[in-house]
C-alpha cells in the first residue's frame, strides 16, 4: 500500500473517521484498484488501533469497495464498466424524480454550490471536485421533500464518488458540467417540472454514456503507465 494517509486526531471512536479516510483515498485514486491493503499498515499510518480499522474495512467490504486478496489481506475492488453503467441508470431515475419534486416547490438551490463547483472545476483538487458535485445533487435530493431519495442516493454515491475520482484524475476539462447544473437549478427555481426532470435525466445519461465509453480507455492507459489527458478532456462524470 503506497497511499499516504493523514493521521486521525485522538478520539474515543475512530470507525467513522477511518472509513471516511479510506473512502476518500479510494475515491481520489491514491488507493487505486487492485492495491493490496492490510489492517496493520492502515492502523500504523493513521496512528490508531487495529480494532476500528478492522470495522471500517468490514464496512468497505460490505459496500463492495474492497475484497479479499489472494493469500492475506484485502485489495481495492476493480472498477467494472458495465456495472457502472447500471449504476448511472439508477442515478438518472433518482435525479429526475428529485428534480421534478423540487421543481413542484420552485425550490431555490443555493447559488454558492454552483460557484463552488465552478471554482473546483478550475483547479486540480479531485476531492474538492467530487464534494462539490455531490453537494449540488444532494441539495436537490433534500429539496425534493422526499427523504427516501437522499437515503437511497447515498448508497449509490459511495460508488459514484469512486468512479468520478478515477475519471477526474485524467480529465483536463470539468467546467461544462456546471453549465448543466446551473440549467437544472434554474428550471427547478422556475417551477418547470418537466424540464427539470428532463435536464436531470439527460445529465445523468450523458455522464453514463461518456463514462462507459471512456473509462475503459482511461483504465487501459493507467495500466500502461500513461495519463491519457488528451483522450479524457471531454469526460463527463457529474
Amino acid at each position: 500500500m503506497q497511499a499516504k494517509l493523514i493521521k486521525i486526531q485522538a478520539r474515543t471512536d475512530y470507525v467513522d473517521e477511518v472509513y471516511k479516510v479510506l473512502l476518500d483515498a479510494i475515491s481520489e485514486g491514491s488507493l487505486a484498484p487492485g492495491t493490496r491493503i492490510t489492517q496493520e499498515e492502515i492502523a500504523e499510518q493513521l496512528a490508531v488501533s487495529r480494532s476500528p480499522v478492522l470495522q471500517a474495512l468490514r464496512l468497505l467490504k460490505k459496500d463492495g469497495l474492497v475484497q479479499d486478496a489472494p493469500g492475506r489481506g484485502l485489495l481495492v475492488a476493480p472498477l467494472d464498466v458495465e456495472w457502472i453503467g447500471h449504476l448511472y441508470e439508477i442515478r438518472g431515475a433518482l435525479d429526475s424524480l428529485a428534480a421534478r419534486l423540487a421543481a413542484e416547490k420552485s425550490a431555490r438551490i443555493d447559488k454558492r454550490l454552483i460557484a463552488d463547483g465552478r471554482k473546483a472545476a478550475r483547479g486540480s483538487d479531485v476531492k474538492a471536485m467530487i464534494e462539490a458535485d455531490g453537494n449540488f445533487h444532494m441539495a436537490i435530493y433534500m429539496a425534493s421533500g422526499n427523504p427516501l431519495i437522499a437515503e437511497t442516493a447515498r448508497m449509490h454515491w459511495v460508488h459514484l464518488r469512486r468512479v468520478m475520482g478515477a475519471v477526474l484524475q485524467v480529465s483536463a476539462q470539468r467546467r461544462a458540467i456546471w453549465d448543466e447544473h446551473a440549467a437544472i437549478a434554474a428550471a427547478i427555481a422556475q417551477g418547470a417540472v418537466a424540464l427539470a426532470g428532463e435536464l436531470s435525466e439527460q445529465h445523468a445519461s450523458r455522464a453514463r454514456t461518456n463514462l462507459v465509453q471512456r473509462l475503459g480507455e482511461v483504465l487501459g492507459a493507467a495500466s500502461d503507465g500513461a495519463h491519457g489527458e488528451d483522450r479524457a478532456d471531454d469526460l463527463h462524470a457529474g
